[in-house]
């Protein structure tokens, strides 16, 4: 049996804001996927167990000991509309436990089956969403974005019921925490004080507890998730990713990126661009992403105001609103530190938030690959401009950048070997190229090969180093290919 050191933190101090649920059964259950390493980063003792062993424990055939699964609370904002009573219609908590490094971490089943929160769903989950799930989260962690990341994937050997009929499977998830926005709205909208304070001072004491004893200390748990939310946003943007599906129940406190439904990384630069089947009029467009993670503070900010000022929380709105209409400067600093790195300057410059803006501009107007382009920079650094100036309709069209850009280094230190080994430590190389993410997925949903997965897997877990044999992992689909291209919830 997989023997693992659970804690359950959550369901004992805040029996309220979850639910008991048992796992349903897999008929044959089969591992699809292990993380030995998060594993030993976990600490989990997984002995000399088997594939056949570690399936059954995470796939809910026989939980590891010392799990008390509960499905957890929460209501959202979803796409705009507010829904009061979500919560987990296909996860559960099995516990938390605390890794080599001290920090107390969710292990948690998505697509178990059913809970108390699954509506008219089935609770259950197929293969493809599993394994984007798994493969986004891996590149995002190498890519340094914090991010939930998956402990293991099973197939369950049953069908699941969508558009089609799919082979099923569970995602073993790992979270700093699984605390949302949404958590807060679910007791606020039900004018539960008491219980909304336990939340909070359990959110403080378990991500901030440097907080603790702040003046207003719910209005700096306010500020400090912003801050690590403008941090959040500025990597994803950088990285060109789209999360697809912003709602306030996918925003979690602790700063990670959380819930990979409908998510892609962008080919062609185009702030515009949507990829989420869902999203038909564009709330959560790549460029508008910074906005809506303002959004969804205000809705988290809404929530603490009886916390603020218990007598008259109206009055707390003003000392509110200032943390959130600073977000857009907190982003944006965030964003022009990232830039600066990304763009070879080690020194800050007050033309330095131009020059990266327009050189965002130019990759759009000549529909430039936005990983190549910021990758190809190193070759620019060291002379070589036509590996970058190919990637534009017109190769001429970015001369006057490259001419300031190069201006702008001649304030720099560095010599031009030092300059082009630090951007590509910056820039990446691979990312889960969208066609490659789909060609991955269907291997494995249709014909059982995990193949393609742990080979793209294999790649992404390097981003920034260029190895041979993997050429076709650094190139973009054919346009035929990416135009129209579009990505699913799953659910």
């Amino acid at each position: 049996m997989i023997r693992i050191d659970f804690d359950h933190s959550y369901a004992r101090d805040l029996p309220d804001a979850c639910a008991p649920v048992q796992p349903e059964r897999p008929p044959a259950p089969t591992l699809l996927y292990w993380n030995a390493e998060l594993a030993q980063e976990l600490g989990l003792d997984s002995g000399q167990a088997d594939a056949a062993e570690l399936a059954a424990a995470f796939s809910g055939a026989t939980l590891p000991a010392g799990a008390k699964p509960v499905a957890q609370a929460y209501a959202g904002h979803q796409f705009g509309g507010l829904s009061p009573s979500l919560g987990d219609g296909r996860a559960l908590l099995l516990g938390e436990v605390m890794d080599r490094n001290g920090q107390r971490r969710d292990i948690a089943f998505k697509g178990s089956g059913r809970t108390p929160f699954s509506r008219r769903g089935d609770g259950k989950a197929a293969v493809g969403p599993m394994l984007r799930e798994l493969i986004i989260g891996e590149a995002m962690h190498a890519l340094a974005i914090p991010s939930t990341r998956a402990l293991a994937v099973t197939a369950t050997g049953e069908t699941v019921y969508r558009e089609q009929a799919l082979p099923g499977a569970v995602l073993t998830r790992v979270a700093a925490s699984h605390l949302r926005v949404g958590t807060f709205q679910y007791f606020a909208l039900r004018g539960e004080r008491d219980m909304l304070r336990r939340l909070a001072d359990y959110t403080l004491a378990r991500h901030y507890p440097e907080l603790a004893c702040a003046e207003q200390p719910y209005l700096a748990l306010l500020q400090a998730v912003a801050e690590r939310q403008a941090e959040l946003i500025a990597r994803w943007m950088h990285a060109g990713f789209i999360h697809g599906v912003m709602n306030t129940d996918n925003m979690a406190l602790s700063g990670e990126t959380i819930d990979y439904g409908p998510c892609a990384f962008m080919d062609v630069h185009h702030p515009s661009t949507v990829f989420s089947s869902i999203d038909s009029g564009g709330r959560y467009a790549y460029g508008n992403q910074p906005a809506i993670a303002q959004w969804n503070l205000a809705r988290l900010a809404e929530t603490l105001l009886p916390l603020l000022d218990p007598d008259e929380p109206k009055n707390a709105v003003p000392a509110a609103t200032a943390v959130i209409e600073d977000f857009a400067e907190r982003y944006q600093t965030h964003w022009l530190q990232q830039a600066r790195r990304k763009l070879g300057l080690s020194q800050a410059q007050d033309i330095d938030q131009e020059l990266a803006e327009d050189w965002l501009a130019l990759l759009a107007r000549q529909d430039a690959d936005h990983t190549l382009a910021w990758r190809r920079l190193a070759d620019a650094a060291e002379g070589q401009d036509q590996t970058l100036t190919q990637l534009f309709n017109d190769p001429a069209a970015a001369a006057p950048w490259l001419t300031r850009w190069r201006q702008r280094l001649d304030a720099e230190p560095q010599a031009a070997a030092e300059r082009a080994a630090a951007l590509r430590q910056a820039n990446p190389l691979y990312i889960p190229r969208n066609h490659l993410v789909e060609e991955a997925l269907a291997a494995a949903s249709d014909h059982g090969d995990m193949g393609p997965t742990l080979a793209l897997l294999d790649a992404l877990r390097q981003p920034f180093t260029e190895r041979a044999g993997l050429e076709r992992y650094t190139l973009p689909a054919a346009p035929e290919v990416a135009q129209g291209y579009r990505t699913f919830c799953g659910t």
